[in-house]
């Protein structure tokens, strides 16, 4: 299998730093990223994801407006939100943005190594 690279978008420190790590912890390369805007600058910059761990509520850009913006550049990767967020409506919403996979916080090993599963299956 080839190497996963992730990319953590989430505006709290105590976030990054438990996916940081988890991911980690499987051996995951990844990198950290505080909203949305810096998520798509990033993808502007030529970097390229297998992995997008999207928090719903961040300042500058959301998760969702984050996540329609780089479906809109073509990024194909699979997009995971992970939020606190349990209304089936603001689920719904970020879901039809374009993600691939939705988890609760907090986000743990089991919770990541689904959707890990997903991208092996889909790649």
């Amino acid at each position: 299998m080839n190497k996963i690279r992730a990319l953590v978008v989430d505006d709290n420190m105590v976030n990054q730093t438990m996916h940081h790590r988890l991911l980690e912890n499987l051996g995951i390369e990844n990198q950290v990223v505080k909203n949305g805007k810096e998520a798509v600058d990033v993808h502007y910059s030529g970097k390229y994801f297998d992995l997008i761990l999207m928090d719903m509520d961040m300042p500058i850009m959301n998760g969702i407006e984050a996540t329609k913006t780089l479906r809109a550049m073509g990024i194909r990767c699979m997009i995971a939100g992970v939020s606190t967020r349990s209304l089936d409506q603001e689920k719904q919403e970020f879901i039809e943005a374009g993600l691939d996979d939705y988890q609760e916080k907090p986000l743990t090993k089991a919770k990541l190594v689904s959707i890990l599963h997903k991208i092996n299956h889909t790649t």
